[in-house]
């Protein structure tokens, strides 16, 4: 079991050399600071100790002001105050400030009333312990409130399953889907199914940091290890020893960190920026993408033996627009969550509304449509929700109309006939095209799954936007001694091109953020471009 780690904060250095080792012989681990600013620093990094012992006086930032610090960034941290003299005034101060305790320090430190900080810091661990447990039942009730809600669906139900079934083993699990569908749902409920609930769950964003800064938020440094590292700062895996780590967007790591990653899964152990010792670790890792994996394999962006440790089981998250089911209880789920809130009075949504809700395609999944319920409850109004989703080309049209939309256009009927298998055969589809579930968007060479037919007369050859939002592939005639592979190809090439067009216009010619929006390339966007013919004119 992890020792109850105890911070010291005193400018005497003679009376915290005392409190380490009284601290030490009652079995605490501990952490010696001789200013406000440095303890405060450490907090900020993600480095909290279970207890503070904080001198009152101290100069610069005295302890009053620390501890107000201390308090608004950790408001569940207990801070004993330790002073020389008994005034009502400052304790009173520190109780209002959220002190846990007042403890007067005798002018001989080998007279120090051990019996009454020993009790002091035993109450303090045990409130901590308290605190901690009651927010994991408040997170856990979070998360059954969750699963309830998003749950409902089949193929959710499916991937419930493999959670309870995996979920006390410490295999590594990849979760794959969409931006936005709730990977790290399936994340935590995971690690509160497992015997590690009792311990830290603990996310990194592994697209948030660039790859130097990345490797020191996963695996801490040493004091002075590069320009700007004033303390010694533990990492991510070391905070989550005993627990979970949860590492989102994992494709975006840089092949050096996986490579050190990889042997961290290996032998469970690692070493900090700018030392030598090795650091072991008892972590169960679950990482999640939205990116396309093996296309990155292939090209070199992602390491095979990392891929193949990574995805022991698998965990393929459905896009929610494969979910409508889950769409009104969402929604529900939703609007009770924020009028709790933001204090607003729970008022139900117009059928209208709802009705637009079920018609979306939501390319931004979950999170898209909490954001616009959050929106609607925030303003008490509807009509902007609205008119964003009636502005919207991937309002999705109703069945009967698809059914019409369905029949090629006269003049389409080679093409459509002639198309791959998967080929619409005329149903508008917007673009950019969107991720199958399981978060892979599909390359170049499968675009044709997005052929559009119905194009606006008159439009030039190889430009097709529609008025209403969605693409249109022309219809140019096919010669008539073409074979079925060069009628096929050419219709691949039409959407390829229009995809790529309409991109590049959405995205103002950067290409690279094009690439990114297509998940192809850049080389291979760019050879694309070429191919196609396309200029910008």
């Amino acid at each position: 079991m992890k020792k109850p780690l105890v911070a010291v904060v005193d400018d005497d250095s003679a009376f915290a050399a005392y409190l380490r080792t009284f601290l030490s012989l009652r079995g605490y681990e501990t952490r010696a600071y001789s200013r406000g600013d440095e303890m405060l620093a450490a907090i900020r990094q993600g480095d909290p100790p279970d207890i503070v012992l904080l001198d009152v006086m101290m100069p610069g930032m005295d302890g009053l002001e620390t501890l107000r610090n201390l308090k608004a960034a950790r408001p569940e941290l207990q801070v004993i105050m330790l002073s020389g003299r008994e005034r009502a005034s400052t304790i009173v101060e520190a109780v209002q400030l959220g002190a846990a305790n007042y403890v007067i320090k005798p002018d001989d430190p080998e007279g120090l009333g051990e019996i009454a900080l020993d009790a002091a810091i035993k109450s303090a661990i045990e409130k901590s312990r308290l605190v901690s447990e009651l927010n994991e039942l408040r997170q856990q009730l979070s998360d059954d409130q969750d699963r309830a809600v998003w749950g409902r669906n089949d193929q959710m139900q499916q991937i419930i399953k493999v959670v309870d079934q995996v979920a006390d083993s410490d295999v590594t699990v990849l979760i794959r889907g969409e931006s936005g569908v709730g990977k790290e749902l399936v994340a935590r409920a995971l690690h509160q199914q497992s015997g590690r609930r009792q311990r830290s769950f603990v996310k990194v964003n592994c697209a948030a940091l660039p790859a130097d800064l990345l490797e020191s938020e996963l695996f801490g440094h040493e004091k002075g290890a590069f320009t700007g590292a004033a303390t010694t700062r533990i990492g991510k895996f070391e905070q989550a020893d005993g627990g979970t780590i949860f590492m989102d967007e994992i494709a975006e790591m840089k092949a050096a960190l996986q490579a050190k990653l990889l042997h961290v899964l290996q032998d469970a152990e690692f070493t900090k920026l700018g030392s030598n010792k090795r650091v072991t670790v008892d972590v169960r890792v679950v990482a999640a993408t939205n990116r396309d994996l093996e296309a990155m394999m292939l090209r070199g962006d992602f390491r095979e033996d990392l891929y193949y440790r990574l995805k022991v089981i698998e965990l393929v998250v459905p896009p929610l627009r494969e979910r409508r089911d889950e769409i009104q209880p969402l929604t529900e789920f939703f609007l009770a969550r924020y009028s709790r809130r933001y204090n607003r009075p729970l008022r139900p949504l117009s059928d209208a509304l709802r009705q637009k809700f079920m018609e979306y395609e939501w390319p931004g999944n979950v999170r898209e449509l909490e954001n616009m319920i959050k929106r609607a409850v925030v303003l008490q109004d509807e009509s902007l929700v609205m008119q964003e989703l009636q502005r919207s080309p991937r309002v999705l049209v109703p069945s009967a109309a698809v059914a019409a939309a369905q029949a090629p256009p006269v003049g389409a009927a080679e093409v459509a006939a002639s198309a791959p298998a998967g080929y619409p055969g005329g149903a508008a589809v917007p673009l950019p095209p969107v991720a199958p579930a399981g978060g892979v968007v599909p390359g170049p060479a499968s675009l044709y799954a997005g052929v559009f037919s119905g194009a606006p007369a008159g439009a030039a050859a190889g430009s097709a936007s529609a008025n209403d939002g969605t693409v249109a592939v022309l219809d140019e005639p096919v010669p008539a001694n073409a074979s079925l592979a060069e009628v096929a190809k050419s219709a691949a090439l039409k959407a390829e091109r229009v995809a790529i067009e309409e991109t590049l216009h959405k995205v103002h010619w950067n290409r690279r953020k094009a690439a990114q929006q297509l998940g192809v390339s850049y080389k291979t966007l760019l050879n694309k471009i070429k191919e196609c013919g396309i200029s910008r004119n």
